[in-house]
């Protein structure tokens, strides 16, 4: 299949940016998206241009490196998928793809798809962790957790910190991402030792970074390639009142 590309150019931070038309010729209905990129890219480079920058990693749906807005949507037009797991048989002959970063004050471009989630880095850093010493693997039973609490764990921590949540909400709100952190430790017995401050320095630094508040519209969640569930914003909301209730006393 042949494709019109319009693609998101912009050399650095500071420059304004502007939408370039590509030509995606002889694109298999087999490939993944970042191979057709690849595609494109190889012809760029034989041509003497500048190929499009774009993170890119594992290729599958694990790492959340694939950061691009695909017609308006995050990683594209199929959900719980990532923009590397996406393949052009999702698309037609002939069709144009709108294809652009993820945006958010939080996310400053680095140059074409490239985005800077460091902010994710710092959240994490703030209280995303258990520092509690356990000393050798126990015994698999030898610390008993609800299978209903371990199931709702093990969800929220599927998400790979990707954006796509930031970058769907009309907020750029992090809270999806937060929460599934805060939640996915705050459920098992190891995190209860610091789950009051962990809630606390995380929501600062969320909003530290400069991502926006939380209006529950649902976005996140539909957007979200690992389909992280808003009952882990209403926890994190819990967690961070009951702690702040506690802070001030």
């Amino acid at each position: 299949m042949n494709l019109q590309l319009k693609i998101w150019r912009q050399k650095d931070a500071k420059d304004k940016g502007h939408f370039m038309d590509f030509q995606a010729k002889d694109i298999s209905a087999d490939m993944s998206f970042l191979e057709m990129m690849d595609v494109v890219n190889d012809q760029l480079i034989k041509d003497g241009k500048t190929p499009v920058e774009f993170d890119h990693d594992c290729r599958e749906g694990i790492c959340g490196m694939c950061s691009m807005v695909i017609n308006g949507n995050p990683h594209g037009p199929d959900r719980a998928t990532t923009t590397c797991q996406l393949h052009m048989r999702r698309f037609k002959d002939g069709d144009t793809i709108v294809i652009e970063p993820f945006r958010a004050k939080a996310f400053p471009v680095v140059r074409d798809m490239v985005v800077d989630r460091s902010a994710f880095d710092r959240v994490i850093e703030a209280g995303g962790y258990i520092s509690v010493s356990t000393g050798n693997a126990q015994d698999a039973n030898a610390t008993p957790i609800p299978k209903e609490d371990a199931d709702r764990a093990f969800s929220a921590a599927t998400c790979i910190g990707c954006g796509a949540c930031v970058a769907v909400c009309k907020n750029a709100s992090a809270s999806l991402f937060v929460s599934a952190k805060i939640a996915h430790l705050g459920l098992v017995p190891q995190g209860q030792a610091e789950r009051e401050r962990r809630a606390l320095r995380m929501v600062a630094a969320m909003d530290e970074a400069g991502f926006g508040a939380c209006t529950n519209t649902g976005a996140c969640s539909a957007a979200c390639p690992k389909e992280i569930g808003q009952e882990n914003i209403a926890m994190m909301n819990r967690d961070f009142a009951r702690s702040s209730v506690k802070d001030r006393g």
